[in-house]
């Protein structure tokens, strides 16, 4: 079966498999806040903090999630994001600045007010440190080792971890789904997933079967639209609603969504304009 073969089918089969029996359900539209990952914006905000996150509020978003602070300290990006009339609820740090630098993330993390603590990625991280390549699958044990211990201190901390994903997440080796993994043993008390729907259908799987396996695990989401190029190594980012990922059955099976951040990595127009148009998509979406 080819990729888009089976992507098609793993997108049909997980959309029946979470609407089953919910065909005559009343159309619903998202009740939590429109969020936005910085990331998005990260040009404009290391030429105009403020103006930059004016300028997010302005299109729609209330809630955001930090990707870099840029100089700031915690006090200031706090300051900042207060006179936009944002609330900064997450932020995302790299696997290896966790394992290194996590009391300080935590100190920083406690004083700016966020809810959660996110590793972005685990990129290049083994559990021998001289090992070089593709992590194996004892690697990935390794890092889910790592991840229920930061979960736990920045639990004890007052707030929650959560891990993110990208395609990586979705290898399989040695026969083992990584992601599989990943649901199966981090302790769902100590690490929430962030699920980025985007790059889980971009690596042929399908969001919602993932999410209804179990929909506490999923407390946030990373939601942006793309189309698949064939011959392509990486889809065409664009507008929500313009691309080829249906989000209804994704947001049906999410029964335990607390914040979503819309994310679009890259821009075909005039960023304001198509940041209002995401935002605007994703509050008139009826699922």
């Amino acid at each position: 079966m080819t990729i888009a073969s089976r992507r098609d089918f793993l997108k049909a089969a997980g959309a029946a498999t979470v609407i089953a029996g919910a065909g005559n359900a009343e159309a619903r539209t998202l009740k939590v806040p429109v969020g936005l990952e910085l990331y998005s914006v990260r040009d404009f905000m290391a030429k105009d903090l403020q103006g930059s996150l004016n300028d997010v509020r302005s299109e729609g978003y209330t809630v955001v999630e930090a990707a870099g602070f840029y100089g700031r300290s915690a006090a200031d990006f706090r300051k900042a994001n207060n006179q936009a009339g944002l609330r900064c609820v997450s932020a995302h740090y790299s696997l290896a600045i966790l394992h290194q630098q996590l009391e300080s993330v935590i100190g920083y993390a406690k004083e700016l007010g966020l809810e959660y603590i996110i590793c972005s990625s685990s990129d290049g991280m083994h559990r021998d440190p001289d090992a070089k390549g593709d992590p194996t699958l004892d690697d990935w044990h390794w890092r889910i080792d790592q991840f229920n211990s930061i979960g736990a201190t920045v639990k004890s901390a007052g707030m929650t971890f959560g891990l993110h994903n990208h395609t990586p997440e979705f290898a399989t080796i040695d026969g083992v789904l990584v992601y599989g993994e990943i649901m199966k043993l981090t302790d769902p008390k100590l690490v929430t997933l962030q699920m980025d729907c985007g790059w889980v259908y971009n690596s042929g799987h399908s969001p919602a079967e993932f999410i209804a396996r179990d929909p506490s695990r999923f407390q946030l989401l990373h939601i942006k639209d793309m189309i698949l190029v064939p011959g392509a190594t990486e889809p065409k980012l664009t507008v929500m609603g313009k691309g080829s990922i249906d989000y209804k059955p994704i947001l049906r099976a999410a029964t335990h969504l607390k914040y979503y951040f819309i994310e679009q990595e890259h821009f075909d127009g005039d960023p304001k304009t198509e940041l209002h148009e995401d935002a605007d998509y994703i509050k008139r979406l009826n699922y």
